[in-house]
């Protein structure tokens, strides 16, 4: 059905159904829930999107979403600089802080290799990791890339860049599901991954 043919409810659907978890329920669900609620509530809704494009950027230093560039973590001197936290995505970088046992910085590559998909190494933030990683004191790189095909093979090429630079290279350990997100693990489980990780050989 053409966009133009749609109804203000069916377009709302639409637009509900592109969000990851929503189906095709959960979003008539949702629809009718900002129908039946005071308009503040849409209303609300709306400029928090609105805001949210407006006022968040990626970090200039670590690629994470924040506020001001650079991030709080990257800003922050009591964090080790000597220790570089490698994930997919932002929501990676969360749930780690949110277990709070590491303390050190992160560098967020944007994704994963998935050459069925056309996203090579030129696609991810690597070439700006090579380059922190000559420019800062960097004592070790903990590669906390999802355990999934993707990830592992992701891990796989980051590390065999970083061998020319003769830093040692961490993976998380596997307290982490085989298949999982990091987005969805619970606290504990994040904390076991990284307290067991383990030197990653290539």
């Amino acid at each position: 059905m053409s966009e133009l043919r749609l109804s203000p409810i069916e377009r709302l659907v639409k637009a509900l159904r592109r969000l990851p978890g929503i189906g095709e329920k959960t979003a008539t669900r949702l629809a009718y829930f900002l129908l039946a609620a005071p308009r503040s509530v849409a209303e609300e809704l709306g400029q928090a999107i609105s805001r949210l494009l407006e006022e968040v950027v990626l970090c200039e230093e670590c690629f994470n979403l924040t506020e001001r560039s650079p991030c709080k973590i990257c800003g922050d001197p009591s964090r080790a600089s000597g220790e570089l936290c490698v994930v997919e995505e932002p929501s990676d970088l969360a749930s780690i802080e949110k277990a709070g046992v590491f303390r050190g910085r992160y560098h967020v590559l944007g994704g994963t290799l998935a050459p069925l998909e056309g996203i090579g190494p030129e696609d991810l933030r690597i070439a700006p990791l090579l380059e922190r990683i000559r420019r800062d004191v960097v004592k070790e790189v903990i590669l906390a890339t999802n355990p999934s095909p993707e990830g592992e093979a992701t891990a796989l090429f980051v590390a065999e860049q970083l061998r020319a630079l003769k830093v040692p290279v961490t993976r998380i350990g596997y307290g982490m599901p085989v298949g999982g997100d990091l987005e969805y693990v619970d606290a504990v489980t994040v904390r076991k991954s990284l307290e067991n990780r383990r030197q990653f050989s290539i």
